[in-house]
């Protein structure tokens, strides 16, 4: 197994080909997976903390964004969350959310993160101390839960 490498970017620090892995991966898993079909280029990556962990060719493993207070929601924020097949069963996931929240905890000084969850992550989102506000909608046909960490 190769060196897994972190990183943590604002969106004017990446490289054109650390941009492009990124919303190829982004791409990958929710276009062609999921089979959901939407502007992945939002408008919000410019805003954003980009966190991913990638292997030594670029290849991104795991990915999330993060946002301060304002942006996605009255409290900070992150999405976009995905461990592309490569990634999966890496315990990738669970690493990229404590680095998301560690980031948002170090840059944005506090604890109080708001996120749309995808029903099925519903536990995982748990285990970090996310809980169900109990506002539930479809977003891009996936259901989807609001969650908060206090």
């Amino acid at each position: 197994m190769s060196n897994i490498i972190w990183k943590i970017k604002t969106f004017e620090e990446f490289t054109v080909p650390e941009l492009y892995n990124l919303l190829k991966a982004r791409s990958e898993v929710f276009v062609v997976e999921q089979n959901c079909v939407y502007l992945d280029a939002d408008g919000y990556d410019q805003q954003a903390i980009h966190v991913w962990a990638e292997e030594e060719d670029g290849e991104i493993l795991a990915y999330c964004r993060v946002f301060d207070k304002g942006i996605k929601f009255e409290e900070t924020s992150l999405g976009r969350v995905i461990t592309t097949q490569k990634g999966r069963g890496r315990s990738l996931g669970k690493q990229l959310i404590q680095y998301a929240v560690e980031t948002i905890e170090n840059r944005y000084h506090t604890s109080e993160i708001r996120i749309s969850a995808q029903d099925y992550l519903l536990k995982f989102y748990g285990d970090f101390g996310f809980i169900d506000t109990g506002k539930k909608y479809l977003e891009d046909d996936i259901p989807h839960t609001e969650m908060i960490r206090k």
